[in-house]
Formats: C-alpha cells, sequence, structure tokens
C-alpha cells in the first residue's frame, strides 16, 4: 500500500480525511444517488456519476430541486421559467389521466353492451340455472368442430347417434346368430362399447327419432342365465324391422344395412334441429324463411347447443299383476286347496249372490250339508271313526272357511276385540281392586289398563274394548254417564273364571258365524 501504517480503512479517522479528501457537496450527492423504486431507468444519478455517451441528458426532479434549493443563509430565488415548467408538467400529467379515465369508461360501456346481445334470452333461448350447466365443450362443440360451418348437430344428438350406432351393433349380432336381444344384453354392449350409460330412456329417444328402426315387445320365456333374472319374468325384446330377402331367407343385418341405417338416423336427427332452426328463424325481426333444400349452415345466431332434448317415447310395459278385488275372485283362488264337496258348496253361493235380490230379502242362509258319499279309502289314523261324524267336521271346517273369506272389515275388528276381551277383563279388575274405588272414570281406567295390558293399545282404541265388554256381560260391568263424564263400576264379587269362560265362548260362537 504504500503507507506505513496499512490499509486505509485501518487509519484512524484524521489521516484517513487527510490522504483521502472529498468533496464538501459529498453528502448531497449521496443524498441524491438514490435507487429508484420503479427501476433504474428512474433513477437520479449524480452529478459525480459517469453518464453513457448515447443517452442525452435531461434535468431530472432531483436535479430541479437541488437547483431550486438556495444555499445555507440565502434567500430563496425563484425564476419565471422554473414555475412554468413545473406548471405545464402537472397540467399535461392531468390532462393524461383524463383521458385514460375516459377509455376505461369507454371500454366498460361495449364490454356491457356486448354481454346482453350474448345473453340466452336475446337468441331465443332460456338461460338455465348455475346448477345445472352444461359444460363448455358442450355448449360450444358446434364451434370446436374441424373444417368450414355447415349443419352440425348438437353434442347430445351426437351422442345420441352414437348409441344408435353401437344398439344397432349389438342387436346386429344377437340377431344373426338368431338369439332373442333383449334390452339388458343390448344395455351391457352399449355400455361396454361407450363407457357411458344406457337406459331406457335413451331407447325411447331412438324411437322417436327413428320409429321404424325396432319392434319393442314385452316377453317372457326368453333364457337370460342370470340369477337375478328369471325366466318367467316379461323382459323387454328388440327386434330390428328389415326387408325381406328376395329369396325369401331370413334377413339379416348385414354391415350395409348398418352403415344405411346409421345414414338415416343422422339424417332424421337433422331433420329435428332444422325444425327448431325454422322456429327461430321465425321469432327475428323481420321472420326469415329459408327453404329446407337451400339450407347449407344454421344462422349466426342460433345456438346449436342449445336445442331442447328429444323426448322419449312410451315403451311398452309388462302386464299388470292379477289382483283379487271381489269374494269371488278370492274363492276361485282358494278352490285349488279345498275339497269337491266345499268346492261345489262355493260354487253354489257364488251363484246365489250373482243372482239380484231385493231390498227387502232376507240374507242368504249358508248352503246345507250335502249327502255323505263314503270317500275311496280312509286314512289309517280315522280308522274306526263314523263317516257321519267326519262329514260334520269337514262342513264345520267348510263353513268356517267360507267365513273367514267373506268376512267384513268390521267384523274382523269385532273378533279381535273379542279374543283380547278375557285378558282385559282379568287386568281390570286388577285395576278396580288396586284401586280401592266402587267406581272409576273411563280415562282414568283406559290410562290403568294401557300401562298394564300386554298389547300396545292407546286410550281410544281401550275405550272401545270396555264399551264392548260392557255391552257383552252388562251384569258384571255398569256404565254411567253423569253429566260429561263416563264411569265405569265393576262387580268385584262375581267369579272371574265364569266371567272369561262366558267370554270365550261368545268369541267362539262369532268366530263360527
Amino acid at each position: 500500500w504504500g503507507w506505513k501504517g496499512g490499509p486505509p480503512w485501518k487509519l484512524p479517522q484524521k489521516a484517513r480525511a487527510r490522504l483521502c479528501p472529498q468533496p464538501a457537496l459529498a453528502q448531497e450527492h449521496q443524498v441524491l444517488s438514490w435507487v429508484h423504486p420503479w427501476g433504474p431507468s428512474h433513477q437520479v444519478s449524480s452529478p459525480s456519476s459517469p453518464e453513457a455517451p448515447d443517452i442525452p441528458t435531461c434535468p431530472s426532479l432531483g436535479q430541479k430541486i437541488k437547483k431550486s434549493t438556495p444555499a445555507a443563509g440565502q434567500p430563496p430565488q425563484l425564476t419565471s421559467s422554473q414555475n412554468q415548467d413545473t406548471i405545464s408538467e402537472l397540467a399535461s400529467c392531468l390532462q393524461r389521466a383524463r383521458e385514460l379515465g375516459a377509455r376505461v369508461r369507454v371500454l366498460k360501456s361495449s364490454a356491457q353492451d356486448v354481454g346482453e346481445s350474448c345473453t340466452p334470452e336475446a337468441n331465443g333461448h332460456p338461460e338455465e340455472p348455475c346448477g345445472e350447466k352444461a359444460p363448455a365443450y358442450q355448449r360450444f362443440h358446434a364451434l370446436a368442430q374441424p373444417g368450414p360451418p355447415g349443419l352440425v348437430l348438437p353434442y347430445k344428438y351426437q351422442v345420441l347417434a352414437e348409441m344408435f350406432r353401437s344398439m344397432d351393433t349389438i342387436v346386429g349380432m344377437l340377431h344373426n346368430r338368431s338369439e332373442t336381444p333383449t334390452f339388458a344384453k343390448v344395455q351391457r354392449g352399449v355400455q361396454d362399447m361407450m363407457r357411458r350409460r344406457f337406459e331406457e330412456r335413451n331407447v325411447g329417444q331412438i324411437k322417436t327419432v327413428y320409429p321404424a328402426s325396432y319392434c319393442f315387445r314385452q316377453e317372457r320365456g326368453v333364457p337370460t342365465f342370470k340369477d337375478g333374472v328369471k325366466r318367467s319374468d316379461y323382459q323387454l325384446t328388440i327386434e330390428p324391422l328389415l326387408e325381406q330377402e328376395a329369396d325369401g331367407a331370413a334377413p339379416q343385418l348385414t354391415a350395409s344395412r348398418l352403415l344405411q341405417r346409421r345414414q338415416i338416423f343422422s339424417q332424421k336427427l337433422v331433420e329435428h334441429v332444422k325444425e327448431h332452426h325454422k322456429a327461430f328463424l321465425a321469432s327475428l325481426r323481420p321472420p326469415m324463411v329459408v327453404p329446407e333444400d337451400q339450407l347449407t349452415r344454421w344462422h349466426p345466431r342460433f345456438n346449436v347447443d342449445e336445442v331442447p332434448d328429444i323426448e322419449p317415447a312410451v315403451l311398452p310395459q309388462p302386464p299388470a299383476t292379477e289382483k283379487l278385488t271381489t269374494a269371488q275372485e278370492v274363492l276361485a283362488r282358494a278352490r285349488s286347496l279345498m275339497s269337491p264337496r266345499m268346492e261345489k258348496a262355493l260354487s253354489q253361493l257364488a251363484l246365489r249372490s250373482a243372482e239380484p235380490s231385493s231390498p227387502g230379502s232376507p240374507r242368504p242362509a249358508l248352503p246345507a250339508t250335502p249327502p255323505a258319499t263314503p270317500p275311496a279309502a280312509s286314512p289309517s289314523a280315522l280308522k274306526g271313526v263314523s263317516q257321519d261324524l267326519l262329514e260334520r267336521v269337514r262342513a264345520k271346517e267348510a263353513q268356517k272357511q267360507l267365513a273367514q273369506m267373506t268376512r267384513c272389515l268390521e267384523q274382523e275388528q269385532r273378533l279381535q276385540r273379542l279374543e283380547r276381551l278375557p285378558e282385559l277383563a282379568r287386568v281390570l279388575r286388577s285395576v278396580f281392586v288396586s284401586e280401592r274405588k266402587p267406581a272409576l272414570s273411563m280415562e282414568v281406567a283406559c290410562a290403568r289398563m294401557v300401562g298394564s295390558c300386554r298389547t300396545a293399545m292407546s286410550p281410544g282404541e281401550m275405550e272401545k274394548h270396555l264399551l264392548l265388554l260392557s255391552e257383552l256381560l252388562p251384569d258384571w260391568l255398569r256404565l254411567h254417564h253423569i253429566r260429561t263424564d263416563t264411569y265405569v263400576k265393576l262387580d268385584k264379587g262375581a267369579d272371574l273364571a265364569s266371567i272369561t269362560a262366558r267370554l270365550v265362548r261368545q268369541a267362539r260362537a262369532e268366530e263360527g258365524l
């Protein structure tokens, strides 16, 4: 370093000042040489810094401020040229800001006008809700087609055409090998080919577009080779409608016919879209009329992908199962479970009920027991039993079965209540014994019995049982109506076993009617 004390930065401050003298305005130059936050292009250069030779020098804002700042101890001196430069520069910046604001407002208004003109309502199509909005590759499918614009089909129509092609291929394979095509087989094959769901709704749409393509029937007895479907179940069969061969042989669904049917289906889809296009042209102002044979492309404002979907046609449904609605149908169904004599008695009863009867005619009596005819061979378990006794038992059983099949709903409910009465009689007596009162109100008695009975019943249903009990045994259970309340009074001294026996006999008697 040539200095015996070492490098300059290790010297004392006074020696450094003598060795490296600085100009008096160094601190001012350092203050003005700061880096501008907008980039190096806006950086204020100090007077001591070298400038590029190819860039013209221009006074910066820092230099103007430095020049306009008076020295210490001197009064400020402002020239008229400096004031005019500053005012003109501020005026030009303000004018530029106003011009930019005006351009922004014009661009916003033009964007709003374009958005309103492109809405679905302006094109004659209803706006879809946000939850059901189709993806963009479906809504703008027609715009993404290669080649010149033409009669492009909507995306959903092209999917339906592809479904028809796959369905025709599967049906042709099954038909050519003399196998009955069913919907289950065709559905599985089409879904494997397209990797897309194929349902009866799509088959109905195909029938709507091309009704002469298939014949649909509901048949049973078709082998399915599946565990979930029985052979006796009805299945939807699909038969292709083909022209007969010239030599009388069975028609085959060949490749040329498959291609012909596919072209016919595509043409029918185009005709379906043409109908919507014609309605769109008629809704314009002024309306337009274009011959269909001269139409080569759609109207520019006609949104092809917004065409409504095809309504599916009604397919044959399996016949409704047989339902028994009258007593005569029930008897006809139960004939196979009865003896010949019982069948004869029921047939006579059906004939009598079919005859018109006057309103005052008495109720027809049950058929009398036919004369006994000895059976061909008696079972070994009934050996030694008289035939008359067997006939009486069989007649009584037949009478009971007939009463069960012809019983109305009210009679069935009454019999169910009669079966519960023996148990309810014991519960009622225990309630009166525990309460130690000669009479109880109907509400209290029903509430206590509902809590003690094994069968779950409501208080209203329990009250019906008590009313029936008082009707059958008025000497044991009596009801007293006082003002708006009803009180129940029980004879505690009566034998409970005899009471229950009477109720059992009454239930058996009414069950045999």
